[in-house]
């Protein structure tokens, strides 16, 4: 073989390797590994995700990025195809977004409740209602400040049902103020300016001892329970969707582990669970 025919032959070898390297790739290309998660303000302000999601992460080897935002945000996302996964607590809002055929797999995680909280001074003399309607009715008739966090989330769909429960139109009010803002926020808020609101009992545990002056009024009552659900966002209407990440974090949420680590999950500090699991137990609503 003579000197041209070496190098012509060297020369389709070595674009022969550069093809297989650059094809190669693409064809074994590992499965995504990025997942969108949209979840309510609670379960991020409790210190929920900062204990499952590297669980889940270290388990799966997915890489999660939470966006925590109240729970018609985070379906607004899931509508758009802008998340992969969602957990959610806002039941009526959740049946239409799977109805209108956006979500996959909607499985019961876990409960918690609402309570509502004010200042120790109680100007609105909520302490001891036998219903959270009620506590609204004496809130509204004493016109003591009361803050809504007024972002579509869970707890604003709760805190709506409750006014319309006790009959009462807040719109235009002065004594009723909306933040804008998450969960742990508007607690703040309310401590700050002696006012009323409605959290979850899982949020104002954790953030408590920031919250001097703000103890639970009203907790108790029936309407007051606080569901949470896992859906995937629906890949046949969103093709770019993490379809397998999302399930593989609704299998990692309902597993028997995840449940037992909800279970005990503020025990220790709070001396009481924040959430209790419900994987696998007739729905509530």
């Amino acid at each position: 073989m003579n000197g041209f025919a070496k190098k012509g032959l060297l020369a389709a070898t070595i674009a022969a390797l550069l093809m297989v390297a650059t094809v190669a790739p693409s064809l074994a290309a590992p499965a995504q590994k990025n997942l969108i998660l949209a979840t309510t303000t609670s379960t991020q302000d409790s210190g929920l995700l900062d204990v499952l999601i590297p669980l889940f992460e270290k388990k799966t080897g997915y890489f999660v990025k939470t966006i925590a935002v109240g729970s018609g945000q985070a379906m607004s996302m899931g509508q758009k195809g802008e998340a992969d996964v969602l957990l959610v607590h806002s039941p009526a809002a959740e049946k239409k977004f799977m109805a209108d055929g956006n979500g996959v797999d909607r499985l019961i995680v876990m409960h918690n409740d609402f309570v509502v909280v004010g200042p120790a001074a109680d100007p609105a003399g909520i302490m001891g209602a036998k219903s959270a309607p009620e506590a609204f009715k004496k809130i509204a008739g004493a016109g003591a400040l009361f803050l809504s966090r007024g972002d579509n989330s869970g707890t604003h769909a709760k805190e709506k049902g409750i006014w319309k429960a006790a009959g009462i139109a807040t719109e235009g009010q002065k004594w009723y103020q909306e933040t804008g803002l998450g969960m742990g926020q508007t607690l703040n808020v309310a401590a700050e300016k002696k006012g009323n609101t409605l959290t979850d009992r899982g949020t104002y545990l954790a953030l408590k001892k920031n919250l001097a002056g703000l103890p639970i009024l009203v907790e108790g009552d029936a309407i007051l329970l606080n569901v949470y659900h896992v859906i995937g966002v629906n890949p046949a209407k969103w093709p770019k969707v993490n379809a397998d990440g999302a399930k593989a974090f609704s299998d990692f949420m309902v597993s028997a582990d995840t449940q037992g680590v909800i279970k005990t999950f503020g025990v220790e500090k709070y001396g009481g669970p924040l959430f209790f699991p419900d994987a696998g137990k007739p729905e509530y609503n």
